[in-house]
């Protein structure tokens, strides 16, 4: 498990019915390619964040496959529709297995 992975997410507290909100993700990671060698000449294991979703009340927002290209702490930002107050969960998926979550609520004002 990558003790490094700290996710971080900005959701507005509220907003109103039918209105996009701008959303904000980012996961403190290393983000190893498994292509880079150690001191010693030795291949570093790949560990990257290789999907992120993210879902509002269960529904799907987004799902990105992430490649060992991307950069150290991926972090994305886009827009979403809400038309019910509820919580967004943040996952993001490790090689390793591991699995990061964060859930933000979000009224309806």
């Amino acid at each position: 498990m990558a003790d490094d992975a700290k996710p971080r997410v900005k959701v507005p507290k509220s907003a109103a019915a039918g209105e996009s909100v701008t959303i904000k993700a980012l996961i403190s990671h290393k983000m190893e390619s498994g292509q880079r060698k150690d001191a010693a000449g030795n291949l570093i294991p790949r560990s990257i964040i290789n999907r992120f979703t993210c879902d509002l009340n269960g529904a799907n927002v987004i799902d990105v496959a992430i490649e060992p290209a991307v950069s150290t702490n991926p972090y994305f930002e886009f827009i979403a529709k809400v038309d019910a107050a509820g919580e967004f969960k943040f996952t993001w998926y490790d090689d390793d297995g591991s699995v990061y979550e964060d859930v933000k609520p979000i009224a309806v004002a």
